[in-house]
């Protein structure tokens, strides 16, 4: 997400300051295991997931059939410090906009039981367009 570190979010400011921030709590072990489940067809940037989104033939790109490969910061061990360090840092932009009222959290593990609730805030939030106004 971003903003991700506080002089982000300060930077954000500079252009726009935000009226409707959105955090996503989702488990520690849900997001290493996802970020560690995926492989990448580094000349097209495809991406794969091996538990939601995997290849038609293991280890190999869908439409070239050559070699998927996995970034050496989706490994593991990688992941978990990512998420650490991920987590220190995004502690003072929450309480930022925490504190200016803008924070809306959401919780859990699955994007099909999350999003009904995101979508449900930005419905509330955001006027609808008229179609008058898309002329």
């Amino acid at each position: 997400g971003f903003p991700r570190t506080l002089g982000q979010a300060e930077a954000l400011d500079r252009v726009c300051e935000p009226d409707l921030v959105i955090s996503l709590h989702v488990p520690f072990e849900t997001l290493k295991d996802r970020l560690s489940a995926r492989w990448v067809h580094p000349a097209s940037g495809r991406v794969y997931n091996l538990d939601f989104n995997p290849p038609l033939v293991h280890g190999l790109d869908d439409v070239t059939g050559e070699p998927l490969v996995q970034r050496d910061d989706d490994r593991p061990d990688a992941v978990a410090a990512r998420l650490r360090k991920y987590k220190e840092a995004a502690k003072p932009v929450m309480e930022l906009y925490r504190s200016r009222g803008v924070l809306h959290s959401f919780s859990g593990t699955e994007t099909n039981k999350i999003w009904p609730y995101v979508y449900a805030l930005l419905c509330n939030k955001i006027p609808p367009v008229r179609a008058e106004e898309e002329n």
